[in-house]
């Protein structure tokens, strides 16, 4: 493998999202509301939130069990059409 080959990702996984904006009360379920349009099975027992130090911004983290590429690059595109999730990883 050279180091232009992206790994590739067997579907379907466990696959981890991790969502970060502004820190808001809303903004755990605008993440939940968003990506169980394209993930409905999403355990919401298994996402976490991690706030920045100073409490400005939040994180969502979470799992999906992910079906394919479009699949991913849907949610991830939904998540930065909300204009509140400045990033997603």
């Amino acid at each position: 493998m050279t180091s232009t080959d992206a790994p590739k990702i067997e579907f379907p996984c466990d696959y981890p999202i991790k969502a970060i904006g502004d820190n808001g009360v809303d903004f755990q379920a605008l993440v939940i509301d968003t990506v169980k349009v394209f993930a409905p099975d999403l355990d919401e027992k298994r996402v976490t939130i991690n706030p920045s130090r100073k409490g400005n911004f939040v994180a969502v983290r979470f799992f999906i069990q992910a079906t394919g590429e479009n699949q991913l690059k849907s949610i991830h595109e939904a998540l930065l059409a909300t204009g509140r999730v400045k990033m997603v990883m």
